[in-house]
């Protein structure tokens, strides 16, 4: 039997919802093939101490330290195999700027922006030339915290001192009237697609996320051309940087054409999340679900050898 250790917490601002996460992981794990353990993590420095013994860590964290990359150079450094994508996928989509430099190199489009590494580079003239409203965000974020939706010059410098206070970087981000896609990725396929509406907000912000009834969300149908169009920037994306196992990759479609907003490589796996929707309507429980994570990891760490080649386009 695997002894799975379920790594949550962190040391990001995702914290709480990486202790939804991992605490639904846990509950849906067989325990007729895992023995599963919660490994809360709450300082760097814990994880080496609290990892021992494990056959293989599930992770359950989001942000700075789990989906940068960080967490995974550990774990590997300690020979433990562990859920998702490797060092060099991780802290590429984690850097939305440098990601999304990479996808515009592969023809990905994705919406404008502007990347400021200081609250003393901020330019509104700049930002009046991507037009409002724009989104400003931290750029190494997640979970819609420390974001902010920017209708006019005047509010620039309060949502950028927001965004800066979250630490690291700020992108000040092309606003899209249009809607809003998710599209999970498992092994290499696209599950099915999921249309997303806040029912609160005119923008998918923290709550509309993890608060239930937040959120219109559905799986949905499209018009098999634009179906195609969405089917290839997702995978694109998946491939362009280098991801493995699983993903989602969040999209704004306008007028038939997908913009890759980001790519999630650890995406959330609480009750509401988008990724345990799709995979149930392709026909997968949680359960089902976390089995093939897991599978699937074991078998991408010992046949690559380097997870950093799975995806290499």
């Amino acid at each position: 039997m695997l002894k799975i250790g379920v790594i949550m917490g962190g040391v990001s601002s995702e914290y709480e919802v990486s202790l939804q996460t991992g605490a639904e992981m846990l509950k849906n794990l067989d325990p007729a093939q895992y023995e599963a353990v919660p490994v809360v993590v709450e300082r760097r420095e814990d994880l080496l101490k609290q990892v021992a013994g494990l056959d293989f860590a599930l992770l359950a964290l989001h942000g700075e330290f789990g989906e940068d990359g960080t967490v995974q150079g550990a774990l590997e450094t300690l020979g433990i195999p562990y859920s998702g994508s490797g060092v060099l996928s991780s802290s590429l989509c984690m850097d939305k700027h440098l990601s999304k430099t990479i996808l515009r190199s592969h023809g990905v489009a994705t919406p404008d922006w502007l990347c400021w590494n200081s609250l003393d580079e901020v330019n509104a003239n700049a930002a009046d030339r991507l037009g409002y409203p724009l989104m400003v965000k931290p750029n190494n974020g997640g979970s819609s915290i420390g974001m902010t939706k920017v209708n006019c010059r005047e509010e620039l410098r309060a949502a950028a001192e927001k965004a800066f206070a979250e630490g690291g970087s700020v992108l000040a981000e092309q606003y899209m009237n249009a809607q809003e896609i998710t599209c999970p990725i498992l092994d290499g396929k696209l599950l099915p697609v999921i249309g997303i509406r806040s029912l609160g907000a005119d923008w998918f912000d923290y709550s509309a996320k993890y608060v239930q009834g937040g959120a219109e969300e559905r799986i949905i149908t499209l018009p098999p051309a634009v179906q195609q169009r969405v089917q290839e920037a997702a995978l694109r994306s998946y491939a362009a940087l280098r991801c493995a196992v699983y993903a989602r990759i969040d999209i704004m479609l306008k007028d038939g054409v997908p913009y890759v907003l980001e790519v999630n490589t650890l995406p959330g796996m609480t009750a509401t999340s988008l990724l345990p929707q799709s995979a149930l309507a392709a026909g997968m429980s949680f359960s089902g679900l976390l089995d093939e994570l897991i599978r699937l990891s074991l078998a991408e760490q010992r046949g690559t050898g380097r997870r950093e080649v799975a995806g290499h386009v």
